[in-house]
Parts: structure tokens; sequence; C-alpha cells
């Protein structure tokens, strides 16, 4: 029987400390519907695509009644919205707003960013300033910044 000495252990059980989270799990599936006009949605699902997350996209011409089926209140309506594990993301957020939510699991419908602003991942350009991402909250609840970004 061949022995491993000390330093082989500390080599295999520091390796095994620092492989990224993750690393090895499969992109976690999420699906996006769109308008099948809108090309900004396709480069927001590419970044995803690129960030840990297999994106399948849906065309729909009637996106209001995604948002509506969704309980997604107007003024919270974006580009596009996406299912990911039991929550409406909705429009062009980066990966740190949605690791964030899917991390902490709070007790809302999702969280988006209204519109579509400019600086945001598919929505390239120039960023004034920092922008809210809100909370989705369930029932008639009054929407908060989850965060900015």
């Amino acid at each position: 029987m061949k022995t491993i000495d000390r330093r082989s252990v500390l080599f295999l059980a520091a390796s095994t400390i620092f492989v990224p989270l993750g690393a090895s799990a499969q992109p976690m599936r999420v699906t996006l519907y769109k308008d099948p006009n809108c090309p900004c949605c396709e480069g927001h699902a590419d970044y995803l695509n690129k960030n840990g997350f297999y994106v399948e996209i849906i065309p729909t011409n009637d996106l209001l009644a995604v948002f509506r089926q969704a309980q997604v209140p107007p003024e919270l309506n974006g580009c596009h919205l996406i299912m990911m594990d039991g929550y409406a993301v909705i429009g062009h957020l980066p990966v740190e707003a949605i690791r964030k939510l899917l991390t902490e699991r709070p007790k809302i419908i999702g969280i988006s960013i209204p519109g579509m602003p400019v600086g945001l991942p598919g929505m390239e350009g120039p960023r004034s300033g920092a922008i809210a991402v809100y909370e989705i909250a369930p029932g008639a609840g009054r929407s908060r910044v989850f965060m900015n970004v």
C-alpha cells in the first residue's frame, strides 16, 4: 500500500478549499421572455451566459401579459423578464444583483431595473451614476430599493 506524504495531503486539502464555488456546477437554467424585435435583450442573455447561466430566450408578442402573470407592477416593467429559481428578474441587471438575490433569497417576487437605462449589460454606453435595483414586493406592497449598481 502506498502512503501519501504530508505535503501531498496539504496540497490536496488546499486545492479543494480554493476551487471557486460553483466551478464544477452546471450553469443555472433561466428563461428570458422578450419582444421579438428587441436586440438588446440578446446582449443581456450573452452576458448572463458568460457569467454562469444558461439562458433560454422565448420571444413573445405580449410581454405585458408575461409581466402580469409574474405579478410585476407596471411601474417596474422593463425591457425583458427572466424567470430564475422562483424569482422574476426584470431588465438588464448586472450579475452582482442577481447573485445577491439568489444568495439572500428574500421573500419577494423578484428584482427590477425598470425601463432601459444605458450603462448596463446589453445596454452599452456611459453610465451617469448609480442605478437603483428595486424589489418586486408581493401583493400591493410598496417597492423599495434592493441595492444600487
